[in-house]
């Protein structure tokens, strides 16, 4: 009896020692700040801000668009002008901008020669296309969710982006889109 006593308890003590190993493994991995959320890996989280990111085109509902290399869709932002991004603060954290630790590369019909970068108030580089700096929408939670698309959120127009450059402004089409901020979405309509 007393063997049978000591084996089970030897047992319960290692499924308790693996659970307190587990629970003390999840708390190291959490965040100290509170969310109401659960939020989206961010790109430096998944290797977006990673040397050697390649940005390559998905295609769905609204037509072929660019993703990033963890395979989620890329937008603009009508609001940014002259290459620069308008986006900080709270629009950063709900359009994490794209960054780089060196210069992005090109893959699936994505023109090598429109990627470059722009450097951010905080010195980080974020990554464009054909001028315009490129962003993922924390509502959008893996490949081929699109949720972002067509929203008003900080006061202008978020679009999928083709590889021509231009904004993908409804299924299948697209629209010209200037990086001056002048062009025809430059109010947010």
């Amino acid at each position: 009896m007393t063997v049978i006593r000591r084996k089970t308890f030897t047992r319960l003590g290692s499924a308790a020692a693996v659970l307190g190993a587990g629970l003390a493994l999840a708390a190291c991995g959490s965040s100290s700040g509170s969310s109401s959320q659960a939020a989206p890996p961010t790109p430096s989280a998944s290797g977006a801000s990673a040397t050697g990111l390649s940005i390559a085109t998905s295609k769905g509902s609204d037509g072929t668009y660019l993703v990033g290399p963890d395979g989620r869709a890329l937008y603009l932002w009508v609001a940014d002008s002259h290459g620069k991004s308008s986006c900080s603060g709270g629009c950063a954290q709900a359009w994490p901008p794209l960054l780089a630790k060196g210069k992005p590369s090109a893959s699936g019909g994505v023109n090598t020669a429109g990627l470059g970068t722009t450097t951010r108030s905080g010195g980080s580089k974020q990554v464009t296309y054909m001028g315009h700096p490129l962003y993922y929408y924390a509502g959008d939670m893996s490949q081929g969710q699109i949720t972002g698309q067509g929203s008003t959120q900080f006061g202008a127009k978020w679009w999928l982006v083709a590889p021509s450059g231009s904004a993908i402004t409804g299924a299948g089409s697209t629209a010209a889109t200037s990086s001056s901020g002048s062009g025809p979405y430059a109010s947010g309509a």
